[in-house]
């Protein structure tokens, strides 16, 4: 899932919200998928919402509202909602630093340990993946590190964001050079195919993620989710209130194996979230572990 608005937009002044459709529409946003819009926000929940007002032929915020409660289509619009109110910042590669410390030390300590117990078998989660960038680049580390070896082990990267749309994308696969902007060259060279305006990602890497649409508001909906080995949890909970932070690490640490390890943003803390997962510190970055 992905940041929380853009900074660039512009404004149109042919629709107002008011204060009272602010609330409604903010509440019902945070009951709908935990997103919390400050007060201090307004007038981007305007300017990314008025779109949908004007497309809908509505005459203003508070029929939209209305619109999301009660119309027979309401569950279609509510997927536009999402969209409306979610960006996608990411790329391959995204953090070196973050990703070097899983490549050495999370995934190399993990596979040691499954190669000992001889189950080979590992269940990776990218919780708000948006475009693939993530899970795409945890299945080339995976690829790069156990070689041959690789189909011997029982593997599935579980990648879900709320949006049905960048999740079309991700299945497709295709990839700007801006995407691929920390990426090692060998790694492109290796995994993709550039037909001279975009990547497109091999075919080979596609067997090992599962794409699904879930929203980390529905506890029904994370029960789905299969234990882990490790979670990816980027820059995501930070658009989350304390509340629903909390509730979220809740459900990754009853997800996780024993010894499984969460990872979120380099710039997210869990420090007065949880105490349930013991933070290792690395060059760069914090791995939370369940004990």
């Amino acid at each position: 899932m992905s940041a929380l608005f853009s900074k660039n937009l512009s404004l149109k002044d042919e629709l107002v919200i008011s204060d009272e459709e602010f609330v409604q529409l903010r509440d019902f946003i945070y009951e709908e998928c935990g997103i919390f819009v400050p007060d201090t926000r307004t007038y981007l929940l305007e300017n990314r919402l008025s779109n949908r007002v004007r497309q809908l032929a509505l005459k203003s915020f508070s029929e939209y509202y209305y619109y999301l409660r009660y119309d027979r289509e309401k569950d279609t619009e509510l997927k536009r909602l999402f969209e409306v109110v979610t960006t996608n910042e990411t790329s391959f590669w995204r953090n070196p630093p973050q990703i070097e410390v899983f490549r050495d030390r999370v995934l190399a300590g993990l596979i040691e340990e499954q190669r000992k117990s001889g189950e080979k078998s590992l269940r990776i989660w990218s919780a708000g993946c948006s475009t693939g960038d993530e899970p795409y680049t945890i299945a080339m580390i995976l690829c790069e590190q156990l070689g041959a070896e690789i189909q011997n082990w029982d593997i599935k990267i579980v990648a879900n964001d709320l949006s049905s749309r960048v999740l079309d994308a991700a299945r497709q696969g295709f990839y700007s050079d801006y995407s691929l902007r920390n990426t090692p060259e060998e790694l492109i060279k290796k995994y993709f195919k550039h037909d001279g305006k975009r990547y497109v990602i091999d075919e080979s890497l596609k067997r090992y993620i599962d794409f699904r649409m879930l929203n980390l508001k529905k506890r029904s909906e994370l029960l789905s989710i299969e234990r882990s080995h490790v979670i990816f949890c980027r820059n995501v909970i930070i658009y989350f209130d304390d509340e629903m932070k909390k509730q979220v690490v809740n459900t990754f640490y009853d997800n996780l194996l024993s010894g499984g390890q969460l990872l979120v943003g380099h710039s997210e803390s869990l420090h007065n979230i949880t105490r349930t997962l013991k933070p290792e510190h690395y060059p760069g970055t914090i791995v939370y572990r369940k004990e």
